[in-house]
């Protein structure tokens, strides 16, 4: 079975000079192994099979017996690595939070230890008839969060 570390490591080596990173590998015990990558452009198919022939090249599938896959992260699919969330500054995402709140709003900051939303919502103030839409702006340390991912809008 290939050691998860050293593919990480090797795969990361592979990725210095590219705009891609690494945003999950897993293996499960039937030694299939999901490797990963995203990029702050895109990802396509062609370098996505490079690196899938580069692992296989570097670790023999004859001896460690493994079914491989190479993929772009699921533009549905909760953020893994805070790149994914550099690359979605300015986007709309969604934030499941610990506590169970689910918010929508604009990723508008994104740091080593926590990011911001900036949220729309309607608040009523004294002596006003009607409530008006104001913005707050939410921030949310990343283990704070079951989910944060990139919402997808149809308008």
């Amino acid at each position: 079975m290939i050691n998860k570390n050293d593919l990480k490591e090797f795969v990361e080596s592979q990725l210095v000079d590219s705009d891609l990173f690494l945003v999950d590998i897993s293996i499960d015990k039937n030694n299939c192994i999901v490797v990963e990558v995203d990029s702050m452009e895109s990802v396509d198919i062609d370098s996505c099979a490079n690196l899938n022939r580069a692992i296989e090249e570097h670790f023999d599938g004859d001896i460690d017996d493994y079914q491989l896959e190479v993929g772009s992260a699921g533009l549905t699919s909760p953020f893994k690595v805070k790149a994914q969330y550099e690359k979605n500054l300015g986007n709309e995402v969604e934030v499941l939070t610990s506590a169970g709140e689910k918010l929508k709003g604009v990723l508008s900051e994104v740091g080593d230890d926590s990011f911001a939303i900036t949220i729309a919502k309607k608040v009523k103030r004294p002596g006003e008839k009607r409530p008006v839409m104001v913005e707050e702006t939410v921030t949310l340390n990343y283990n704070e969060t079951k989910y944060t991912k990139y919402l997808i809008q149809f308008k």
